[in-house]
């Protein structure tokens, strides 16, 4: 029975999500499945936390899960960041469906199975494991983003983010064939290991490499594989929405760490000039000029946002270029500067997000920037999170933001004096970030609505209020105090199988 404890959060997740199908089918009150998803979520990120900060390690699992799923430090901390996330976009989800009229029970389904694809996606340690979290996560986002059918808009969000994400997947099954075919193993320690020997084609595993990590860029929003993400972020419903930012980030963000360390870890494809490390970082570059830049462009906040995660997608790759590095040291700081920017950026997100959605009611949302107009002087308790959110994703301490750009940028600088442009560029482009979260803050206390402009209205919301109160202590608290959090995530980057 030890070696299903820590399969638990997996157990709890994948099972809630059958319970809930079942009370939505036997259920009138639709409102009590907002409180049981959360409840079930929840419970499997305070599962994932103990077993992560657990000193006494982590037992074993069966012999059937062990080739295929980690249930390492590592990966309890990215379920309990995973199911925290989205956790969290089921309370928002609570208060924002029933006041649109669109409290229909298959949204927490949806949202509950993706979540169980997400945590698979990111404990993989086979492609096989891999593919199938992956496309148990994607579908049910695709769903969720054109949840709101009577809307062009979320249709077609819904389609383009469908069709370019079945290209993706695609891409990454002829990488991930690629792969097979040259070292004959599909698990990513028996691909490494062939790749170090020398026993495969180094062509196959060359081009099969690209297309996988073209396949999880794609998940990541990074450029140029990020064109969906505005018009998905703008159709969905914004718990979605949310959802979409934190948890399918987080988790193809995990997934890549591990196959990179794994897989590619070699001197041979991680050579700085050569090897994945160029590629990553070119990305990393184009992903946070672009996202940046375009974000300052855009009156629609969800925009914003959208391309706001495609800034912040390029930070966390200026860690990932990091684990170019041989030395486990630097490597393991890399990887814990990369998770504990994602559990950040994923209460910072879902802060912004929520107090959005609670500056809003049915035909009077918060939407563009003139929505917000004066908003925070008439209702300054909304704006105050909202004003938190925003800062903390432009990296202003003492947030949990400005914790996570810090560290991922000090672990690039110490491993290696190449990457400086790399954070040089990061800096200069969280400038440019600066022009459109401070742009809320000013609208928000600092402009008078126009004459005749339609008032956003405040939604009230017991649900929306918990998550902004337990989304906010934690930017705070991991900004005020985060070397509880550090200490566990370095912990837990020294083991990640």
């Amino acid at each position: 029975m030890s070696s299903l404890v820590p399969l638990m959060p997996l157990l709890v997740v994948g099972i809630g999500g059958f319970i809930l199908m079942l009370v939505d089918a036997f259920s009138d009150e639709k409102a009590e499945l907002a409180t049981l998803s959360s409840t079930i979520l929840f419970a499997a990120a305070a599962i994932s936390g103990v077993l992560a900060a657990s000193k006494t390690g982590i037992a074993a699992p069966p012999p059937g899960v062990a080739p295929f799923l980690a249930t390492s430090a590592m990966a309890q901390f990215m379920n309990a960041t995973i199911c925290t996330g989205a956790g969290m976009s089921a309370l928002l989800a609570g208060g924002y469906l029933r006041e649109h009229a669109l409290e229909r029970g298959e949204f927490y389904v949806l949202l509950v199975l993706s979540a169980f694809g997400a945590m698979v996606l990111s404990a993989s340690t086979d492609l096989l494991s891999l593919f199938i979290g992956l496309e148990t996560m994607s579908l049910g986002v695709y769903c969720m983003v054109a949840f709101r059918r009577s809307s062009p808009r979320a249709a077609e969000g819904g389609m383009k983010y469908f069709l370019l994400g079945s290209f993706a997947a695609a891409i990454f099954l002829f990488g991930a064939a690629l792969l097979y075919g040259a070292t004959g193993h599909t698990d990513f320690d028996g691909i490494g290991k062939a790749i170090a020997e020398g026993t495969s084609s180094a062509r196959f595993v060359l081009l099969g490499m690209v297309l996988v990590l073209i396949g999880l860029a794609f998940k990541v929003s990074a450029v140029p594989f990020h064109m969906w993400t505005p018009d998905a972020y703008e159709g969905a419903v914004t718990p979605a929405t949310t959802f979409m930012s934190v948890v399918v980030k987080a988790a193809a963000f995990a997934v890549l760490i591990r196959m990179l360390i794994a897989c590619f870890g070699g001197e041979a494809l991680s050579n700085l000039v050569t090897g994945w490390p160029a590629i990553i970082s070119a990305l990393a570059a184009a992903t946070m000029v672009i996202g940046n830049l375009a974000a300052a462009t855009q009156a629609n906040v969800k925009r914003m946002l959208a391309y706001s995660s495609i800034a912040h997608a390029g930070y966390i790759m200026v860690g990932l270029a990091t684990l170019a590095s041989q030395d486990p040291e630097v490597r393991a700081t890399a990887v814990s500067a990369v998770m504990f920017y994602l559990a950040a950026y994923t209460v910072s997100n879902v802060l912004t997000f929520g107090s959005l959605i609670a500056l809003g009611t049915y035909a009077k949302e918060a939407v563009s920037y003139e929505d917000l107009a004066g908003a925070g002087r008439r209702h300054p308790l909304i704006a105050l999170p909202f004003v938190i959110g925003v800062l903390s994703l432009m990296g202003f301490p003492p947030t949990a933001g400005f914790l996570g750009k810090w560290y991922v940028f000090s672990a690039a600088l110490a491993a290696d004096d190449s990457l400086l442009w790399l954070v040089i560029l990061g800096v200069l482009s969280s400038v440019i970030g600066a022009y459109y979260y401070l742009r809320v803050v000013v609208y928000l206390f600092m402009k008078a609505p126009e004459p005749g402009a339609p008032i956003a209205v405040p939604l009230r919301s017991g649900y929306v209020v918990l998550a902004l109160v337990l989304s906010g202590y934690f930017v705070l608290k991991m900004g005020i105090t985060p070397a509880h959090y550090i200490d566990i995530a370095l912990a837990a980057a020294t083991k990640l199988g």
